[in-house]
């Protein structure tokens, strides 16, 4: 999973195309345009705004949903 909000952070790509080699299935989230991000991703959530405190601040919610949905599945509730 990576999280960037232009979709273009170098770090998060290259972390991307390696698990993309790996033969991970890969999950972005981001801004609503993704950047280079958006290309490597089987998934890509794109959030309704391009500003970056935005796209930060609508990310978070997305971001816990997801945590709280996952310890639900390994922990139950």
């Amino acid at each position: 999973m990576g999280l960037s909000t232009s979709g273009n952070s170098r770090n998060v790509v290259n972390a991307m195309k390696v698990a993309k080699a790996a033969g991970l299935c890969c999950i972005g989230l981001g801004g609503r345009g993704g950047g280079r991000l958006r290309e490597l991703c089987d998934v890509y959530v794109a959030l309704p705004e391009q500003e970056t405190y935005l796209v930060q601040e609508l990310t978070l919610p997305v971001y816990h949903a997801w945590c709280r949905m996952l310890e639900c599945a390994f922990w139950g509730d």
